[in-house]
């Protein structure tokens, strides 16, 4: 995986095998993830990487990512539901996200044109940060296999990885991994999903692709 903030804009994450070659999806997205760079830089937050991609921070807090995808690049709050996005600019990742909000962009005119409500949702973001708000997540009711608690504890890179997910996407792989009876078909079950989960990727998503 890359940690280098220069890198990710180069070669990407390094999360796929796509990584560092022409068919990566950061190729796609240059210009525009220079320019979401730069206006999240304007905003005075410290510029890190985490989980291969740029990573931005306050106080050593995760404010917001920037990441490209296949059909779009973003900008990722990590408490984006705490804002309160008057203009209807945020979208979920997914229906199921209890924190997560993202702008998404597919050209550089679009950043341009809302440049500045941009910066004022990253300030607000910041200022959350300040107060100290934080998310009330919904618990989920599966409980969490033994064998998947183990793999926490022996990987804590895979346990984040895991609790970055969200809610929806950690309730399918949990009652997945909970389904069969015996140890170890459990422990097979989380190893062979584990490439996905590192790589951010939600069971049924695997499937959707599969069909396509």
């Amino acid at each position: 995986m890359n940690t280098s903030v220069e890198n990710y804009f180069i070669e990407g994450c390094g999360r796929c095998p796509l990584g560092a070659t022409p068919d990566c999806k950061i190729h796609t997205w240059q210009r525009e993830l220079q320019l979401l760079r730069h206006i999240v830089l304007q905003c005075g937050l410290t510029e890190t990487c985490k989980w291969g991609v740029p990573c931005y921070t306050f106080n050593g807090k995760n404010v917001l990512n920037i990441t490209a995808l296949k059909n779009y690049c973003a900008i990722g709050f990590f408490k984006g539901a705490l804002l309160a996005d008057e203009k209807q600019l945020l979208e979920k990742p997914g229906e199921n996200s209890q924190a997560v909000r993202l702008f998404k962009f597919t050209n550089l005119d679009d950043i341009k044109s809302i440049e500045a409500d941009i910066k004022a949702y990253i300030f607000e973001a910041i200022e959350a940060e300040k107060a100290g708000l934080q998310i009330e997540f919904k618990k989920n009711p599966e409980p969490i296999p033994e064998e998947l608690e183990a793999k926490f504890e022996d990987d804590p890179y895979f346990k984040s990885a895991f609790k970055s997910l969200t809610p929806g996407r950690q309730r399918g792989y949990i009652l997945y991994f909970s389904q069969p009876k015996q140890a170890k078909t459990r422990t097979a079950r989380i190893e062979k999903c584990t490439p996905l989960i590192l790589s951010g990727i939600g069971l049924h998503d695997k499937y959707k692709q599969t069909k396509k």
